[in-house]
């Protein structure tokens, strides 16, 4: 008798066919007791402090999204879980090409990076990993508007035109957060790492719309803070997945302010915590910035 494909495998099916070229299995029981141990510290210190400081919906949207605190979750899991809400889940290995992510997003897919972090960074990775993609986007997807907006950011990130050298720094974060990650790079590599990095960012000619989307996404879902402006809650992934970001975000040492289009031409810098963030009013605000942000692309504008 033939068994009923997994969750994840009907997932990964349902893309298009110059989507699943980049997705990768999970091999659940490659994982070690210590990269076990890994998520379990993190997620048990995530939980406790996040319980008053993040969105309502983070602790219930952990279950929600078939996220456990004790061991790393398998895409089988989560994918039971996710198609309740209208979404899925898929391996990738590391960084995508953003025009893929954008488009996974946009089809209600989270790009996971099965990789989880080493012991040696466990208070943050620049690299890509488990926790950031699971435990970081998917328990905030159970808030449905925020959902919405989540795949809307990605219809719009996809639309936006990008420039020959946004590839350049596409490659150079590629390459950095590898390096930041690997414990046995050396102190030239990193120089080196974050000279290409600086040199790509350097050459751009023009601010593309592709970059513009991209800082709106950073400053919204992996930076984004909601709610009032002198007690913010955290809902962005990168500080719901960071222990060092979700402590120092709320300190005075991070200027808070009100989210508007600014947001779009406003760098950040993948290398260091965070000195500013941008506190949306509520998760209708999120589709007001987008809005008026989309009304500036070529597509909808012409030309």
């Amino acid at each position: 008798m033939l068994l009923a494909p997994s969750h994840t495998r009907r997932a990964i099916e349902r893309l298009p066919a110059h989507l699943r070229r980049y997705v990768v299995d999970q091999d659940h029981g490659a994982y070690t007791p210590r990269d076990h141990a890994v998520w379990r510290h993190i997620l048990h210190r995530l939980a406790a402090h996040l319980k008053d400081t993040a969105h309502e919906s983070y602790l219930s949207g952990l279950a929600a999204t078939g996220i456990g605190l004790e061991r790393i979750p398998s895409l089988d899991d989560m994918n039971e879980k996710l198609e309740a809400l209208g979404w899925s889940a898929v391996g990738v290995r590391g960084f995508i090409p953003p025009a893929v992510f954008t488009e996974l997003q946009s089809l209600g897919v989270l790009a996971i990076a099965a990789d989880i972090r080493s012991h040696e960074h466990i208070e943050y990775t620049p690299a890509p990993d488990i926790v950031h993609e699971s435990a970081g986007h998917a328990p905030i997807l159970a808030d449905r508007r925020y959902a919405d907006y989540l795949k809307r950011c990605g219809e719009v990130g996809f639309r936006a035109i990008a420039s020959v050298e946004d590839q350049a720094v596409y490659e150079a974060i590629r390459n950095l957060s590898v390096v930041k990650e690997d414990p046995a790079a050396i102190q030239d590599e990193l120089r080196m790492a974050e000279e290409r990095l600086r040199a790509a960012s350097a050459s751009r000619r023009y601010v593309s719309e592709s970059t513009k989307a991209s800082r709106l996404y950073w400053w919204t879902a992996e930076y984004g803070l909601v709610g009032d402006l002198a007690d913010p809650k955290l809902y962005g992934a990168g500080l719901l997945s960071s222990l060092g970001e979700a402590t120092h975000c709320l300190t005075r040492g991070v200027k808070k302010v009100p989210l508007s289009l600014v947001c779009a031409d406003t760098e950040y810098d993948i290398t260091r915590m965070q000195p500013l963030l941008f506190v949306a009013r509520d998760f209708d605000q999120l589709f007001e910035v987008l809005d008026a942000f989309e009304a500036t692309l070529s597509w909808r504008r012409g030309g």
